[in-house]
């Protein structure tokens, strides 16, 4: 369940994340490569294009990488045994 959970976490991070960075490309792409602005094709294109690009591959970054970690979390001892004192 915690592996579910960190995954949706992950998911709905990555998306968020990935979207920010999608219109941060789109507005990079739009000034290297003169995109023009007639009746707001340029918003579009960011809109439309590469913040759901951004968003897609962020959410599913983020869902690996979260559920990746929550595995290995798994496998990880949680309780240490005590460490035996040497009486002198």
């Amino acid at each position: 369940m915690k592996i579910a959970l960190l995954a949706l976490l992950g998911l709905a991070l990555g998306i968020l994340g990935g979207a920010a960075l999608g219109i941060g490309a789109g507005l990079v792409w739009i000034e290297v490569f003169k995109t023009t602005s007639f009746e707001g094709y340029s918003g579009m294109l960011v809109f439309f294009t590469f913040m759901p690009l951004g968003a897609a591959i962020g959410g599913i970054g983020g869902a690996l990488l979260f559920g990746i970690i929550a595995i290995r979390d798994a496998e990880i001892a949680i309780e240490r045994e005590p460490v035996r004192r040497h009486d002198r």
